[in-house]
Parts: C-alpha cells; structure tokens; sequence
C-alpha cells in the first residue's frame, strides 16, 4: 500500500509518499480501507518533535479519517486514540484501528463531512464544557474561529444558547462566520476590537476559547468578565511574551489546557454522543475547506498553514 512516511522529527519536510506493506489487524482491530483523512496542527508539531508524543520511527501521520472495513461494506469513522499517535495513522491507503476506536457516520453526513470531525468536535467540546459552566444567555469568544475547532466551537456554542464572540482577519470568513452562528466579528488586526467589546458592545466574555497564543492572548485576557474562563487549545501565534500573573487576579480569570488525549475511551464516546445531539439541534455540521489528492499532502498541509475555513482533506479511496 502506498503512505506518506514520517522519517525523522525534523518537520515535515522530510515525509515521503511511500510503498509500504499493508498492517496486520490483531484481535480486537479491525483493518479500515481509507476514503479520506484530514488533516490537523497537531500533525505539524509531532513531525517537528514539539509534541508529548515520541512514536517509533517511521510513521504514520494522521488522526481523522473515514473508511471501509476491510471484507465489508461497512463504512466507519475513527473516533480518537493513538491512531496517527503512537500508532500508524491515516495518512494511507489502509489503517489499523481498535474496534472501539470507531464510530459510524451520522445520519445524513457525507464522507467528506464525517472524515474530519472526531478530533475538532471533541477537542471543541471539552474547550466548552470543562469547566461545567451553563452557557445559555453566556458570551463565548473563539480565536481563530475559521479552523477546524474554531468552527466547531461556533457551532456547539450556538447550540448551547451562548452569545459567540468570533475572530478572524478576513471579511469573507467573518460573512461565513455568521451564517454559522456567529454574533459578533471581531478581526485581532483591529487595533480596536478590545474597545469596541468593552465599549461599543458594552459587554465582557465569560468564556474564551483561544486557538492562537502569541500577543493576542493578553488581548484576550483584558476582556474578560469577573470568573471568566480561557480555555487553551493551540498556539499558532507562539508562545504569550512578558505574560504578567497580575492579569488573573482582580477579575479571578482560570485557564485551562485542553487535550483530547486525556478522554478515555468511553468518555470521549460519550462526548461524541453530546457533539452529534448538540448539532442536532440546529442542523449543523462539518465544514470542509478543500480536498487533496493522496499525492499533493504537502501542498495540503501548507493549505492548513495559510489558515483554511474549515477542515482540509485528503483523498485516498474510491
């Protein structure tokens, strides 16, 4: 079979498409014939050697995906676990997954829509519910609000009766924003976004999930209501410069990692069960940005780099 093969943690310069054997399933696996995978940030750093994850070299890439069960016709979606982890991931033209690692499409999804879900509605959601706070009639701002995850908090966040709070630098993506069930638009190159929040909207966000890091989280940081909660999902803009501890204080501000890897398997299908019932309730679902052919997976990755609206995918299967 053929598989994008991750050779050394220097980036992922040096992934090569490659003709491998095909992996054995064990008791309790099954062997999935992929459709499509998706790509996420995640990906990026493991190659780079920026993640907790040191796996046995070379690997396999990838995380999301949706295929064939080998011998069948059933069709299956990857839930989360060590897959593109620890283990050999999707990023193949077949994979070895746990039975219990799997899940089915929801009703009325496409393939494309149900290759990149798992990860960005899980992480979404444990962003959103951690800290077990009632978010009906609450203010919720998400930072990079056109990714993957961005998305999915807009969505799930309207689903719970918040008030969303979305940023993105482009006037396109914010129109799109909107018609997902955006609010209110902020662009962070505005040098008045803080004002117009506190000022203009005349109001302070009790809920801040932040997908960027770097200088805009003290941004984030000043807009905050009394008890407000960040939850802290990627860093793309880097690390937070000259982060003072003083701005927690006075205003009693908690943040919080989120890690999807923490979800045993049970709770992470549990939280899967409380995604697809939320987006029930308003008819949403997965945005795709663009499909990749198997052999165009750099040019698909530097896609993801540029900031997608969306989740971008790989094709691997008819």
């Amino acid at each position: 079979m053929r598989a994008w093969i991750l050779n050394t943690f220097e980036g992922l310069k040096d992934m090569k498409l490659s003709e491998v054997a095909e992996p054995q399933a064990k008791a309790g696996e099954v062997l999935l014939r992929m459709r499509y995978a998706a790509l996420n940030p995640a990906d990026r750093y493991l190659s780079e050697g920026q993640y907790p994850a040191r796996p046995p070299l070379p690997h396999v890439l990838g995380r999301d995906g949706v295929g064939t069960i080998a011998g069948s016709d059933q069709l299956r979606m990857v839930l989360r676990g060590e897959v593109g982890v620890n283990r050999w991931g999707t990023l193949a033209e077949s994979v070895v997954v746990p039975e219990t690692d799997l899940l089915e499409i929801p009703n009325g999804w496409t393939l494309e829509e149900s290759a990149g879900a798992a990860l960005v509605y899980l992480t979404a959601f444990q962003a959103i519910s951690q800290w077990d706070m009632e978010m009906a009639g609450k203010t919720l701002l998400i930072t990079g609000a056109s990714g993957g995850v961005g998305v999915a908090c807009v969505q799930l966040g309207k689903a719970l009766g918040a008030r969303v709070f979305a940023m993105s630098r482009s006037e396109e993506k914010g129109t799109k924003l909107r018609e997902l069930g955006a609010d209110e638009i902020l662009d962070p190159e505005d040098e008045q976004w803080v004002s117009r929040v506190k000022k203009t909207l005349n109001t302070r966000i009790d809920l801040a999930v932040d997908n960027i890091g770097g200088p805009l989280f003290s941004q984030v940081l000043d807009v905050m209501n009394n008890n407000g909660r960040i939850s802290c999902v990627g860093r793309l803009a880097g690390p937070v410069p000259e982060f003072n501890t003083a701005s927690l204080f006075f205003r009693r501000l908690r943040v919080g990692g989120v890690a999807v890897g923490t979800y045993g398997r049970e709770e992470a299908h549990a939280a899967w069960k409380q995604v697809i019932q939320l987006l029930g309730k308003t008819g949403a679902k997965p945005i795709i940005d663009s499909v990749w052919p198997m052999d165009q997976v750099p040019q698909a990755f530097e896609r993801l780099k540029q900031g997608p609206m969306g989740k971008v995918l790989i094709r691997l299967g008819v």
